[in-house]
């Protein structure tokens, strides 16, 4: 009992912080918090029986409370908020959240427990949203197994240096789109293919972006690519895939993705266009996302002693 009250206390004070970020118009920081809360109280709601401070219908309160978390964050991120979750809603359950272990009335709203966020494997998401995309297959599905799958802000370290070899770092500064602001939890998948669409390098995947501006999505991270640029196949490619959580669906969606090939691979800033989904890692049925200027943009480093 002792934690469990010690656990309510943190998450109180989270909740608390979240809520007056939000009355105080400080929207950014108000999602964050309430998104690190709503996966707190997801993983403690799936938690196994053993392994919990709580019993079963207080957990379907804990994951009930983290779906409203998440409704409210979306609601802060779309313009269209008429029906949105308010905050006046999302302040009635701090009591619920603080008093848990005594809860025993009905929920005040009619939500149900999402799920912990499922990051779907390459082509997966195209067949839950075959209603929104026009393309008919052209995804290449790469080869999921080479490599282990890894969660999101899995970055690796630059490899060891060999003589006459060259490593490149490529750092993703920012991405536009002309919904930057709705993005929830963005984040960019960085692979390099070959014209299979087979993996070259493991995967990697960058922490959820620094912040969202205007049209942009801000990232400044560096990735380091885990193979020496003389030592890639003729016809390679490095894809950046930018995807994003959507929480009616439950699950990370890919939006859109670009590419660079080896012709590319110089010293400096570059500008690449966005194609629609699904990512197309054969590059045979590319169509551009946008004819508006919106573009990837990278700063890439080479290294060679």
């Amino acid at each position: 009992a002792e934690a469990a009250r010690s656990l309510l206390q943190r998450w109180g004070a989270s909740f608390r912080k979240g809520t007056d970020f939000d009355s105080w118009g400080q929207l950014v920081e108000a999602i964050d918090e309430y998104q690190i809360l709503a996966r707190h109280l997801q993983k403690e709601a799936q938690s196994q029986h053993n392994n919990s401070e709580f019993t079963e219908d207080q957990k379907k309160t804990i994951a009930k409370i983290a779906t409203c978390l998440e409704l409210r964050s979306a609601a802060l991120q779309s313009t269209q908020s008429q029906d949105e979750f308010k905050l006046e809603d999302l302040k009635k359950l701090e009591p619920i959240l603080k008093n848990i272990l005594t809860y025993n009335k009905e929920f005040p709203f009619d939500v149900q427990p999402v799920p912990l966020r499922k990051i779907l494997a390459p082509g997966e998401e195209e067949h839950l949203e075959f209603e929104e995309d026009d393309e008919e297959g052209g995804a290449g599905a790469g080869s999921p197994d080479s490599f282990p799958a890894r969660l999101p802000g899995t970055l690796l370290p630059r490899l060891p240096s060999e003589p006459g070899m060259t490593l490149l770092t490529i750092n993703i500064e920012k991405i536009g789109l002309k919904d930057a602001g709705q993005c929830i939890d963005p984040y960019i998948t960085v692979s390099v293919k070959d014209l299979n669409g087979i993996d070259l390098t493991p995967v990697q995947d960058t922490p959820v972006a620094l912040r969202k501006e205007d049209t942009y999505v801000h990232f400044n991270v560096d990735i380091e690519i885990q193979k020496h640029v003389e030592k890639l196949t003729k016809g390679a490619a490095i894809f950046f895939e930018f995807k994003h959580y959507k929480p009616k669906k439950r699950f990370t969606s890919t939006k859109c993705f670009a590419f660079m090939e080896m012709d590319e691979i110089k010293p400096g800033a570059i500008v690449i266009e966005l194609y629609k989904k699904p990512t197309d890692f054969k590059r045979k049925k590319l169509q551009l996302l946008t004819k508006k200027p919106l573009y990837l943009h990278l700063h890439q480093t080479l290294h060679k002693e």
